[in-house]
Order: C-alpha cells, then structure tokens, then sequence
C-alpha cells in the first residue's frame, strides 16, 4: 500500500510495511536459536530469534537457505548447517558454510504442464519435510507417497501406499482452461501434514489436502486410515501435532476455508485414531467463522494447547475442552504455524512475519480461576548471555497491594539486588539482567549497570505486605563461551575484579561529590568579593584535586581519573573473558593514584 498526500507528486513507502507471509517456521538448536521458513515471493529464509551477538557487525539479519518462497526449510538437529528444504516438491539440502544446495528429486520427473492422473508422483506447494525425532539422519518427505531417506536424499524409499482420497473428477489440470497452473504445484490429492511422535519410534502420521488422515504404528509396514468420520470430506489436514506426553494421543487442524466452509476443525484422539473428539465445535471460545490452521500441546504441561487460527491465537488449559483468546499484543492475522523452544512460543503469520512471545513457562503454573494469593512463578533457566536479555521473574496479585519487594539473593543470603516492583492486581514480569548494581554516581546513587552475576543458584524473594514466597534461580554460561574456554573460576574472576573497580569508581565519584561541595561556594565567592589568603590557598588546592579527578571540557581532553577508571571497567566488562594481567596492574595503578589525591584532599581541608 502507498498514500500520497499531495495529489500524487510524492508517494510514501512501502518499506514501512511487516507484510511476511510466511507457510510455517522451523527452529534449530543453535544457541540462541534461529527460524526457517518459506516466506512467499520471496525465498525461504533463516533469521535469528533474538539480537544476535554480532548484530552491531552485520549488514542483515536474515539468510536464504535453499530451496523457494514455498519452503518448508528445515534444520538438521544437531548440525544446524545442514536446511532440508523444498520447493515445490523440489527436495534440496543446503549447506550455510558452502553456500551450496544438493538436488534430490523423488521421482526426478519435470511436473510441469502435467494432468496430475498421469504422474508418478504429485507434489503440491508445500510439500512437508519432518525429520524423525529419533535419528537426524532418517528425513519425511510426501508426495501422495510417504517417502524417506538416511543419506540426505541421495537414495528415497516409499513407505507408504497412496494415502490421499484420490477421487477421480478431482484429477484435472488446476485452473483449466481459463487460468491453468502450468507450474504443477497446485495438485489436490497430496500429503500435506507429517509427524512422528517424539515418544514412540515408528508411530508416523500423515494428512492429506484432500482430507484423509493416516496412521502407522510400525514404521510404514502397515498403515489404517483413521480420518475422524464426522469431518466433511475434502479439506486440508494443515497440521498433525503428535501429543509430547502420549503416544497414542494426537491433534489435528482441518483447513476448510478454500472450501468456503470458515468452521475451524480441532480434533483430538487418545488412541491412536479410533476416536476423536471436536475441539472446536463454536461454542468452546474458538468462534465458529474462526478456522484453524494449526494446534500444538505444550511440552511441558500436559493439555495446555496453543492453536492458531485465520483471526488470531487461542489457548486452553484443559485439553481443548475450553478455549480463550490469547492475542496480547499479536495483530488480527493468520496463524500459520506454532513451534515451542526453550519455552518461547513462536508464530508464524500470513502477512506479519514471525512472532515469538518469550517465556511462557508461567503458564505452566497457573491455570484459570488462579487461586486468590499471591504468586511467584519459578523461572525457567536464565543464560548469562550479551544478547538474550537476561531472566524474567514473574508474579501475580490477586488483589492491589500496599507493599510489594522483590529481592535475589545468593545462597549464602547475600543481598545481590533489589528490583522495581507493581503493587497493581494481575500478573507482572520484572526483567533482571543478571548484574549487580553499579557504582555509585556523584550523587551517591548506586548506578544500574553494574558486573553480571557469576553462572549459579540464585535465591528469589517476594514479599507481599509482608508475605514472602522464595524459588531458585538457575543463571547457567553461554555455551558458546564455555565452549571457547571460559570456566565459572574465569567468570568469578572477572566478576571479583569488576567489583573492585567498581567499588574504586564510587569511591572517586564519591570524593569528586564532596569537593564540589565545598570548592563550589568557593568558586562563587572567588568570583565576588574574593577570598581570604589562605581560604584562597585552599580553593586552589581543591580546584587542582577536582582537575585530577574530573576531566576538562572541550576538544580532545586528557581524560583524568574517574574517566580513566571507567575505561578499565569497559575493558574487563564488554564480553564474559577472564581479565588480562595489564588488567590487575592497570588497578592497583589507579587505586594508588585514588590514594594520593584522597590524601591531598584531606591535608587542604585541614588547612
């Protein structure tokens, strides 16, 4: 969209715009991890969940990673180098440190201009590609087939007969004869869903675009359709979520709307497909004209369910039995997909791009009708990272309150730091960023940015006028510095040092307070009447102290002591590194020179 404002001499842009449309979202396990996604007219592409370390080095944030705008990409576990990517049933394997993408066709036959009836294999847009929770070399992928492969491609076995409903009168080249796809990639009667359970080698589901739903139990030697029977025939399984907490408990999404039916079909089984429930019957808090595209289970509490629809995301908290809105601050958008790492939960969206809302480990603690007392959520593990934020501390109030005080201490009960807290009803989360407080200002404040934390347990306290509930903190090390040689005596040496600079800071700050306490009324006295002889002596002298402390304006000054020491504190803080000796000399260099001018200053006041 472009607006013009002025009769159309100037337009404005289009580059203001979040308009990503995107099929699904994959994430690796890289640390912090990274989406992936077919994101159409486009490419697919890669782009990191948070701020990335050398963010303030890069000229983008995003890669393609093989394949096309149809995607899915998807990252090899283990190796996250390695994306299994599609383009319209075009199976590829790309590799990041190459740049190069392999081409391994199943069937390596052209679909193009062909009535689907006659081809070996039917592709359709999306084709999926699931890697097996159990074994990172064994990779899905479906045409009306199941096909798989251990060696990225290189050689495919079906195992699978035809699992679409295949009806003859739907064969028919799609759009004839006005608009026809001569790209072949709008074929009805193709698998469009694949998963395995995460709980059971071999239990593999499938859905087709043309509504059945398939399962085996033994790896492909044998497979039972189990489509719910009260689902109208014709619609697109979108999504199969296998339960992460049972094996014979699965989800299904059931996309109609192409169809002209906007019901949203939710389904639900505890037995491998012999019955299924409607969990989304239009009157459960999903709207009937809402549908769905997509349902996964939380991994972590069983029957928490986040299900994506046309207008937004819902939730439920009782296995699907109820449903409520769960939009926060998500526009009114297709939800396209839903994925769960490291307890973010993360969207994508046709027309918005990703979203992720992080840490929702709360809600694996609370559920409707809280109890009416005071809460304070345990944390997930928080990482003592540059560039993932810190740890998020949650609580509820049933009710205001007159006084509310969250502390964190260390194990040994010492106080670490004090944090701002809501005394307002509901939930509040309170973001720590795992340091200490600062040195303190001229004024003797204590500043924010003082050293992070060592990696460890930390104690959490919340009083409530007067009520106080604790829970642990676990601060573990970025892995990719301990994996590059930082050890937790590195990370306390380094935190040691930091607060013996710290501490030398507040004390020059501290010393520069107390001149200008008294060298100001001076100085305005110099300037009227003058000053006695040898008050006149004293004015100079801590005039000098001040020039030795604070560094002068103007260009290009010489930059004195609080300024030197705030230098030192920038070199051992910027990144998690074990101090350099240079570091100890430079220290006890400054604490001497501190010494010396405080010495002077009380030798002038005495005067």
């Amino acid at each position: 969209a472009n607006i013009t404002q002025d009769g159309g001499k100037t337009w404005s842009t289009q580059n203001n715009q979040p308009t990503a449309e995107l099929y699904q979202v994959n994430v690796d396990d890289q640390f912090p991890y990274w989406l992936y996604a077919g994101q159409q007219d486009n490419s697919t592409l890669a782009i990191p969940g948070t701020s990335d370390i050398n963010s303030r080095r890069r000229t983008s944030y995003l890669m393609s990673v093989g394949g096309c705008e149809t995607g899915p990409a998807v990252p090899k576990p283990g190796n996250h180098n390695i994306v299994y990517s599609n383009c319209k049933g075009r199976f590829g394997v790309y590799n990041k440190l190459t740049g190069l993408e392999k081409q391994y066709y199943v069937g390596a036959a052209n679909m193009y201009g062909h009535n689907p009836r006659d081809l070996k294999y039917r592709f359709q847009r999306v084709s999926p590609i699931f890697v097996s929770p159990h074994n990172p070399d064994l990779v899905f992928h479906a045409s009306q087939y199941l096909h798989k492969t251990s060696d990225d491609g290189a050689t495919w076995e079906t195992i699978s007969p035809d699992l679409t409903a295949f009806e003859p009168d739907k064969q028919v080249i799609s759009g004839s004869p006005i608009t026809r796809d001569i790209t072949g990639e709008e074929f009805y009667s193709t698998i469009y869903s694949v998963n395995e359970s995460a709980l059971k080698e071999g239990v593999i589901w499938t859905g087709a675009n043309d509504g059945p739903v398939y399962v085996t139990r033994n790896g492909g030697v044998s497979w039972k359709n189990v489509t719910p029977p009260d689902l109208p025939a014709g619609g697109r399984v979108q999504t199969i979520e296998t339960s992460p907490h049972n094996p014979a408990k699965a989800y299904i999404a059931v996309y109609r709307y192409l169809l002209n039916d906007w019901n949203p079909y939710i389904y639900r089984t505890n037995d491998y497909g012999g019955n299924w429930v409607n969990l989304a019957p239009g009157d459960n808090g999903i709207p009937g004209d809402f549908p769905a595209r997509v349902i996964r289970e939380d991994p972590d509490r069983e029957g928490l369910l986040y299900a994506g629809t046309e207008f937004g995301l819902f939730i439920s908290f009782n296995d699907g039995e109820t449903w409520e809105s769960f939009r926060q601050n998500l526009p009114v958008v297709p939800v396209t997909d839903i994925k769960i790492k490291d307890n973010d939960l993360i969207l994508s969206t046709m027309g918005r791009g990703f979203w992720i809302m992080d840490d929702i480990s709360p809600l694996h603690q609370v559920s409707p009708g809280v109890d009416n007392k005071p809460m304070l959520c345990k944390p997930r593990t928080s990482y003592r990272s540059r560039d993932t934020g810190g740890a998020n501390i949650d609580y509820y109030l049933p009710v205001d309150a007159e006084s509310v005080i969250l502390e964190i201490k260390d194990t040994d009960g010492n106080n670490v730091t004090t944090l701002p807290a809501s005394e307002e009803k509901g939930f509040h989360r309170v973001k720590w960023d795992l340091s200490v407080n600062g040195s303190s200002s001229q004024s003797g404040r204590r500043g924010p940015s003082g050293p992070k934390v060592v990696p460890g347990i930390y104690k959490l306290y919340l009083t409530v006028d007067g009520h106080t509930m604790e829970n642990d903190l676990n601060v573990m090390p970025d892995p990719r510095v301990t994996e590059a040689g930082m050890t937790i005596g590195d990370f306390r040496d380094q935190y040691d040092l930091c607060i013996k600079v710290n501490e030398l800071q507040s004390q020059a700050r501290k010393l520069v307070s107390e001149l200008d306490s008294i060298w100001k009324p001076l100085d305005e006295k110099a300037q009227g009447s003058g000053l006695k002889a040898k008050v006149r002596e004293r004015y100079k002298g801590l005039n000098g102290i001040r020039d030795l402390l604070v560094t002068a304006g103007g260009p290009y000054p010489q930059p004195m002591l609080v300024d030197q020491i705030s230098y030192l504190y920038s070199m051992i803080s910027r990144v998690d590194q074990k101090p350099g000796r240079d570091s100890y000399i430079r220290y006890e260099e400054l604490k001497s020179r501190l010494e010396e001018i405080q010495e002077e200053y009380i030798r002038i006041i005495k005067l």
